[in-house]
């Protein structure tokens, strides 16, 4: 499915905001407004909330018009987490000022769209089960494996392909309930796209996309209803990004990498992975992490992408680039915290760089 035609088939999703009341404003005429990655919406939101305390505390950013000596002016950020899909639509339609994606678009799309985009922070996507007794890294799983389960080739937990890799756990004798995503979604995107590499069957049948035709299973909508469909099913498994196994307190898999080791996702695995991909010579920074080739790469690292319009009415890219300045300017330990990798210093400053030749002059 293309593009073009996934735009055509989303609907409207309910809205999640994150506000504030008691904030100067710095940042124009009225909040930034986002929407988007699910994947994304841990780190969004804590990197708010922390621009929300600095610019209440005087911060250096400044807007022309805005003043300091304002009234406090409302939220600072209103950010939809409706999945990377609805959030390329509403940045394309122009009813938000930024959009967070798990999936970069090619720079023809970027061109015909008159969008501009950059990476914002490096996470992984993880996979998730609910197995009595089976802890947080203890089972173990490949990707070829890991492709014939959503295939529906391998039913069982007790499936010797399983138990094979798996000599020290008791595994059940039980049906393997299957869920995904049910929404367009860049965790998907980054999924499929990783099981593509691993297994011609899969590629062939599937493939990789914002939505893909699931062989079956049960789909929930963004990444928190996967977490929830998981803790709710026994003998379940699905994918989520990793802040929101922390937070959901679900078991995850240890998978096999590209170079043939057990690797339990965190951040220096993602950012182990993150140290391969050459960004300098992508255009737009069109580049995925799955499948590393590094020795210590977690296989479904991924990067959240943000996407603006190039040349937007009012001039309301300076509202977004000041929010984003001081996310990777002075955010990086929050994303640490949450188990993400902020964008090293050169790439940084490549993004800066991008910003004065991509936007509009003056934004």
């Amino acid at each position: 499915m293309t593009f073009l035609k996934l735009l055509a088939a989303i609907a409207a999703i309910a809205t999640i905001s994150i506000t504030s009341a008691n904030t100067q404003e710095v940042v124009g005429s009225a909040a930034v407004t986002g929407a988007g990655s699910t994947f994304a919406y841990p780190i969004i939101a804590r990197w708010s909330r922390g621009y929300q305390h600095w610019v209440a505390g005087g911060g250096e950013y400044r807007v022309a018009g805005s003043g300091l000596d304002d009234p406090p002016a409302g939220p600072i950020l209103d950010y939809e987490p409706i999945g990377s899909l609805a959030g390329m639509m509403r940045i394309k339609d122009g009813r938000v000022d930024f959009a967070a994606s798990d999936m970069p678009l090619p720079s023809s799309e970027l061109e015909k769209l008159g969008l501009v985009q950059f990476p914002l922070v490096i996470g992984g996507a993880v996979v998730v089960v609910n197995i009595d007794n089976v802890r947080p890294g203890q089972i173990r799983l490949t990707g070829p494996l890991l492709a014939d389960i959503y295939l529906g080739k391998i039913r069982r937990w007790s499936d010797p392909a399983i138990a094979a890799i798996n000599p020290d756990l008791k595994l059940p004798e039980a049906d393997i309930v299957l869920v995904h995503r049910s929404d367009g979604s860049g965790t998907t995107y980054n999924f499929a796209n990783y099981l593509s590499k691993v297994s011609p069957e899969w590629r062939e049948k599937v493939g990789f996309d914002l939505l893909v035709s699931w062989p079956g299973g049960l789909g929930a909508r963004g990444n928190s209803g996967v977490a929830e469909a998981v803790a709710r099913t026994k003998h379940s498994i699905g994918y989520v990004e990793f802040a929101q196994a922390l937070q959901s307190r679900l078991s995850y898999a240890t998978l096999k990498n590209q170079a043939g080791h057990f690797v339990e996702p965190s951040a220096s695995s993602f950012q182990e992975a993150a140290q391969g991909a050459d960004w300098s010579s992508s255009s737009d920074f069109n580049l995925l992490l799955t499948n590393s080739a590094r020795p210590l790469a977690w296989p479904i690292a991924a990067t959240v992408f943000c996407l603006m319009k190039r040349d937007p009415p009012h001039n309301r890219n300076q509202s977004v680039l000041n929010l984003l300045r001081w996310s990777l300017e002075r955010g990086s330990d929050q994303a640490r915290g949450l188990g993400y990798v902020p964008l090293p210093p050169i790439l940084v400053a490549q993004v800066k760089s991008y910003w004065a030749r991509a936007l509009k002059p003056g934004t």
